[in-house]
Parts: C-alpha cells; structure tokens; sequence
C-alpha cells in the first residue's frame, strides 16, 4: 500500500493489456481507430476555427472573445 495509486493504476492495466488475449487486442485496436477518425471526422467538420478564420490579428481575437463572453442577451 506504500505505492503511489498511479503507479498501481498504471501496472493493473499494463498487466491487464498483456494478458489479453488475441481477440481482445483486435477489439480495442478497432474502437482505438473508430474514436480516432470519428474526432478528426468532428473536428475537420463541425467544429471550424471561428476566431482563426474571420479575425486576422490576436487583438481582433480576444475582443471577439471578451464581447461573447460580457454579453448579456
């Protein structure tokens, strides 16, 4: 119990990858590659760079920021 909780976090799935077996491996690589695409896929589409692509400097940047956030509609 003198070990840091990390540590024993981090042996307990270490030992837990390593004795999966061959199926399992195949199972977690496929959801490790669905989750990757699906954020890039979200990412590229739905969530743009607002701020980089219609204000040219960091000043117009923050400003945009600062109005967004003290509005009171």
């Amino acid at each position: 119990m003198g070990e840091n909780i990390f540590i024993r976090t981090w042996r307990f799935y270490r030992d837990g990858f390593r004795n999966m077996g061959n199926w399992g491996r195949q199972v977690w690589i496929i959801i490790v590659i669905k989750l990757l695409i699906m954020f890039l896929v979200l990412k590229l589409f739905f969530f743009p760079n607002f701020l980089k692509t219609n204000f040219e400097t960091d000043a117009q940047r923050s400003e945009q920021v600062l109005e967004n956030l003290t509005n009171t509609k």
